[in-house]
């Protein structure tokens, strides 16, 4: 066996059986790193012939860095996958042809996420390609340390392109996704506001030498969006994805989507950005 794949769950039975299934022909030691489950999830995964470990959530970096030094993981490889996506079974035929054939001084390879919102493909906008890197040599990577948009950093290695994709499509339904993106929010308000003040964790992809999709995004996360007036850049943001960006030929489902998720969702963290410095404010 080559490749163990690590998904972390709560309530996550809509989902779950939909990605385990994905990756029944991988071949793969399946690790569930479960935070308190109510529903099903447990179960399924046994279903599944997962190793199903219970771990308090605190977000996701430190539960998949708890999963890296804990879990009995003996192969090579590493996968991290959500438990709302899924695997292509074009790419499950190209991970099982590559993997053994990697050279050594391949660390990890990345792959592309096809992101479906109300069933529809996300095609525009900025949202695919998506290039994040999922699988890496066991011992050589680590998740940075942030409340958002965490990534692997590897200690060495390049890293390689796989040509498949991961499919990203939640299960739950818009209510379950606003208010996902009501708690992104509280959490991405955290990492903004230390981007202003320079007070990133130096355990940072841009701090890495890796060059990757991620790190260039980031940069400009850092560099351009940050230090941009409140509100303005949302409007600015979303105009671009969704006119330069094309996202208006994404249809009905993508303008509800780009619109959710390029501008709702980011003017809810200016707003939320907003009301702490307003309270500071009244409080000195």
């Amino acid at each position: 066996m080559e490749l163990s794949v690590i998904i972390l769950t709560h309530n996550e039975e809509a989902n779950l059986p939909t990605s385990l299934s994905s990756l029944k022909k991988l071949e793969a030691e399946i690790f569930i790193i479960d935070s308190g489950s109510s529903d099903r999830t447990v179960e399924i995964a046994k279903e599944y012939n997962c190793q199903v470990f219970n771990h308090p959530w605190e977000n996701y970096a430190q539960q998949l860095n708890w999963g890296l030094k804990n879990l009995p993981i003996t192969t090579p490889w590493i996968m991290r996958l959500d438990a709302d996506e899924r695997l292509t079974p074009e790419l499950v035929a190209e991970i099982k042809e590559k993997l053994p054939l990697t050279p050594k001084n391949v660390g990890g390879y990345q792959m592309k996420r096809r992101v479906f919102f109300m069933g529809r493909w996300i095609r525009h906008g900025g949202y695919y390609p998506t290039w994040l890197l999922r699988i890496w040599r066991n011992g050589i990577g680590i998740c940075e340390q942030r409340w958002m948009d965490e990534h692997i950093i590897l200690s060495e290695g390049k890293i390689i392109d796989l040509q498949n994709d991961i499919i990203d499509e939640n299960q739950k339904g818009l209510s379950f996704w606003v208010n996902k993106h009501n708690s992104y929010a509280d959490r991405e308000v955290k990492d903004m506001l230390a981007m202003e003040k320079a007070e990133e964790n130096q355990q940072n992809i841009l701090d890495n030498s890796q060059t990757s999709q991620a790190s260039q995004r980031r940069w400009v996360k850092k560099n351009l969006y940050v230090k941009s007036p409140l509100f303005f850049r949302v409007f600015i943001y979303w105009l671009l994805r969704y006119t330069v960006g094309l996202g208006f030929l994404d249809g009905i489902e993508g303008m509800m989507f780009h619109f959710l998720q390029g501008f709702w969702y980011r003017f809810l963290v200016d707003a939320k950005i907003y009301e702490l410095k307003h309270q500071s404010r009244l409080t000195q």
